[in-house]
């Protein structure tokens, strides 16, 4: 499910964090209600005195998850298992399946290679985040050896299964879904890069974008976030570490992080809602391996970038609105930090197209005059709609 979060813990440790199956180290050598933050507590005790949480039993879980039942599984990660559980809305009691509340509760594995760490970085995170755009994060428990954390459920599962999963029976997210999932994503990191929070989450990618029930965008996982810079730092030094195909080249190349390399990775991700395609794909044909590489000549001209967008999409965008997407995309890919616009300025971009005169979606489309496909997407619980079952993530690929 990738929720996971994390803090700026010591990097000289020799742990390395794994999740999905999918993050590793790729260091090239081997050297809303938006409240003021406070100074990122340092110890474990700071870290849970200061926390607005609450503190579960390793039996009320239990209870909750049916004793973790097999089929209460959500999915699974590097961190451990996701289990699916009820708990009271008030008292914030185990309750019976289908009752209060849902709630999402991982548990640590004991073999995870992230490990303790990992789970305090969590708590110290979203202790303090309150944010309409980053998943909640309700409880935790820290019994013996037993690590857990609980979250809200998010009905409609990753960004990720949306724009990949593929079957008859399953109907691809909509354009107007798409973008208003990348404004629910920019807003969350726009809100982590701002002055009074200043963090850089250092792994945005579609498998950490959730979906509530009215496809509402949450960041999730933070387990890779680094508090920013301070004073007159221009950046962080960090271990190299992230999901292959979503790192920023200089981060590659020199360690050096900056709000900048979220930026990247949301160029990326808009870059994948745009095409369909996954950022890697060994199973594409040669030269197309890589989406960013393969895509970024055609993302500056109105005639050449039908060649990148989704086929599914067809007759649901303007071309202009399709070309400022594209753009934003673009911009936010550049080689060059400095030319990448600031997420602030992404979300100003993202809202305008939001005006249905610029995504209003034509007749006939530049593809041919086939009908409009139907998606999931447009019918939400207001419908009638049915909340999808949360889906289980897909492995991406990593670096060896």
């Amino acid at each position: 499910m990738g929720v996971c979060f994390s803090a700026q813990i010591e990097d000289k440790s020799p742990f390395h964090r794994g999740s999905d199956s999918d993050v590793n180290d790729l260091s090239p050598s081997n050297n809303s209600k938006e409240s003021t933050v406070p100074p990122t507590p340092r110890t474990e005790g700071e870290i849970l005195e200061s926390s607005n949480l609450k503190s579960f039993s390793f039996s009320d879980l239990k209870t909750a998850t049916r004793n973790f039942r097999l089929d209460s599984v959500l999915g699974e990660g590097g961190f451990g298992s996701v289990f699916k559980g009820w708990i009271d809305e008030q008292s914030f009691v185990a309750a019976k399946p289908g009752t209060g509340i849902i709630i999402a509760v991982k548990k640590l594995n004991q073999e995870s290679f992230q490990g303790h760490r990992e789970w305090l970085a969590e708590v110290n995170y979203l202790g303090q985040f309150s944010h309409p755009n980053l998943v909640q994060l309700i409880g935790y428990c820290l019994e013996d050896e037993q690590r857990l954390l609980v979250y809200e459920f998010m009905p409609r599962g990753s960004l990720e299964n949306h724009l990949f999963r593929r079957g008859s029976y399953f109907q691809p997210l909509s354009w107007s879904l798409r973008l208003k999932a990348a404004l629910g994503a920019a807003k969350g990191l726009a809100f982590l890069h701002n002055t009074k929070t200043k963090v850089i989450y250092r792994d945005f990618k579609t498998s950490n974008v959730l979906l509530d029930s009215n496809y509402n965008a949450k960041l999730s996982d933070f387990g890779l976030a680094k508090d920013g810079p301070i004073g007159d730092k221009s950046h962080v030094s960090t271990r190299v570490m992230g999901t292959y195909g979503y790192a920023a080249p200089e981060y590659l190349a020199t360690g050096h992080l900056t709000s900048k390399s979220d930026v990247y990775s949301f160029g990326v991700v808009l870059l994948e809602m745009l095409s369909g395609q996954r950022v890697v794909d060994k199973t594409r044909p040669p030269g197309k391996y890589s989406l960013v590489e393969w895509a970024r000549p055609y993302l500056a001209h109105k005639r050449k970038i039908f060649q990148v967008l989704d086929s599914r999409l067809e007759g649901q965008y303007t071309p202009e609105a399709a070309h400022a997407v594209a753009n934003v995309s673009l911009r936010c890919l550049s080689t060059e930090p400095r030319l990448r616009p600031s997420m602030t300025e992404v979300v100003k971009e993202l809202e305008r197209l939001q005006d249905p005169k610029a995504i209003r979606p034509r007749r006939h489309s530049s593809h041919g005059n086939r009908p409009r496909i139907q998606s999931v997407g447009d019918l939400t619980a207001s419908d009638g709609g049915r909340a999808a079952s949360y889906p289980r993530p897909q492995a991406s690929l990593c670096s060896k």
